[in-house]
């Protein structure tokens, strides 16, 4: 209400203590991305300082006001205007209620929220986020929601294959003449995606077995097919007067899923410098208790790069309403034993291969993938592609 966005204060730990910066930004001013930017800024201006130097910091590219005009024109583009059609066919056919009741925004809100976190174990963290990624062409994103779409389909035997998720990216999206990187601002963006387990046996990838696999290389083709870049469905439900009503009158996905990235946990050993990071970091910070849920799960996960190694943490959050905590505590777990069985799985000395998205200028199934996989093997003295 008052308008401010950031805030910084200065606690004092008293004569001899090291004291610290509490450093608050309002999510409008910043996201995730742009603490990369800012955090390193910080520390090469306060080295500065220290030092008796000037701050310099390098320069910025796109501004954030000229990236939301640059979108607002897009909106209305025939380019973009032509990815309705696809949007609209994948959010035509709903999906059965996910909880107790649909998801009602006067009632479920954030102050009735419940949340519960998992870490996978550090070895299968440290598998998981370089070995498998590295076999199966993919990144932890991908990981990630192919065991979500998994440990749904699991947990609610009997119903759709298929799920509707809400996926949120960093919206930083390559444009031509566009230069982000080091660009502070809320960027995010969110596009629907369909994910189906399909016949996979999710018995057999719980336990480590090559469905494990089969369900990653399903699920990867399938979050990458979507029109364009993925900024187009927000442009087009938001921006754009003409498209906006037809894309509201859709169903709209009852699972939001958004991977936070990777991070470095602040360490305290060692001499004290200038800017030394103390290690405590509130990502998400806080919301009012009265905005409304936008989704009747959301599911997140981040990797923090401790001195042990990489460790993957996975959150559920919903409104208490609509799910029992049982029913929260059961899918987490179901979703917790598939990235389990996937890091399992990734030991095998066959595991891994590639997917039709990987040969962008061909048109291949995967089963001919497979096949050329297996050529090259023989050709190539048991190497892959």
């Amino acid at each position: 209400g008052a308008g401010v966005m950031v805030r910084a204060v200065w606690l004092d730990a008293g004569p001899g203590r090291v004291g610290r910066v509490v450093l608050v930004v309002h999510h409008l001013a910043v996201d995730g991305v742009s603490w990369r930017v800012l955090l390193p800024d910080l520390q090469a201006a306060c080295e500065a300082a220290a030092a008796g130097r000037q701050p310099e910091l390098d320069p910025t590219g796109t501004s954030f006001r000229r990236w939301a005009d640059l979108l607002t024109e897009q909106a209305r583009s025939s380019e973009r205007r032509a990815e309705l059609d696809e949007w609209t066919a994948l959010l035509r056919h709903g999906e059965p209620t996910l909880g107790r009741r649909p998801l009602d925004p006067a009632q479920d809100t954030a102050g009735t929220l419940r949340r519960r976190s998992w870490t996978v174990p550090a070895d299968r963290s440290a598998t998981l986020t370089a070995a498998t990624t590295a076999l199966f062409h993919c990144g932890v994103h991908e990981v990630l929601l192919a065991t979500l779409a998994g440990a749904v389909a699991h947990w609610r035997p009997g119903g759709p294959a298929d799920v509707l998720v809400d996926v949120e990216g960093h919206g930083r999206e390559p444009v031509e003449g566009v230069d982000l990187s080091r660009t502070v601002g809320w960027f995010t963006s969110s596009h629907p995606v369909r994910l189906s387990a399909g016949d996979t046996d999710l018995d057999a990838a719980l336990a480590g077995l090559p469905a494990a696999g089969d369900l990653l290389k399903a699920v990867k083709e399938q979050a990458q097919a979507v029109p364009g870049d993925g900024l187009g469905y927000e442009l087009l439900r938001h921006l754009n007067p003409e498209t906006a009503p037809v894309l509201a009158a859709l169903p709209s996905p009852q699972i939001g899923f958004n991977y936070l990235g990777r991070f470095t946990a602040g360490t305290r050993t060692g001499p004290v410098g200038p800017w030394q990071l103390a290690g405590d970091t509130a990502l998400g910070g806080a919301v009012d208790p009265a905005m409304p849920a936008m989704h009747a799960l959301d599911a997140t996960a981040v990797v923090t790069d401790t001195p042990e190694g990489p460790e993957l943490t996975i959150t559920l959050g919903w409104p208490a309403a609509l799910l029992t905590d049982d029913e929260a505590e059961e899918l987490g777990r179901i979703w917790l034993d598939l990235l389990v069985g996937l890091a399992a799985h990734t030991t095998d000395p066959a595991a891994g291969g590639h997917t039709p998205s990987d040969f962008p200028l061909l048109e291949l199934g995967q089963d001919e993938v497979d096949e050329l996989e297996a050529i090259a093997q023989e050709l190539d003295g048991g190497r892959s592609l």
